[in-house]
């Protein structure tokens, strides 16, 4: 399956845009009043978030990679062409 251009730098700046996003979200968290028992301990509100933190790092970072790699391989298909 190919995948055009548009779609791979589509994917791509997804991937940027959900670690930009992440990271914010995973800073603001780490600081947020509901994260934090009196004890010091996490809540269940910062446990749920974190784990949905690192998914969407996860996902993010996949997707990201499928872009990066998708527009790699139109740029050689795109060499090939001009080489032939």
């Amino acid at each position: 399956m190919r995948i055009s251009r548009g779609t791979s730098m589509f994917l791509l700046g997804f991937g940027v845009w959900s670690w930009i996003i992440w990271i914010t979200f995973a800073k603001n968290l780490w600081d947020s009043d509901r994260a934090w028992a009196a004890d010091g301990s996490p809540t269940a509100y910062f446990i749920v978030h974190a784990v949905l933190t690192v998914v969407s790092f996860v996902l993010g970072t996949v997707i990201g990679l499928i872009g990066l790699r998708t527009l790699r391989g139109a740029k050689s298909r795109d060499a090939e062409k001009a080489d032939a």
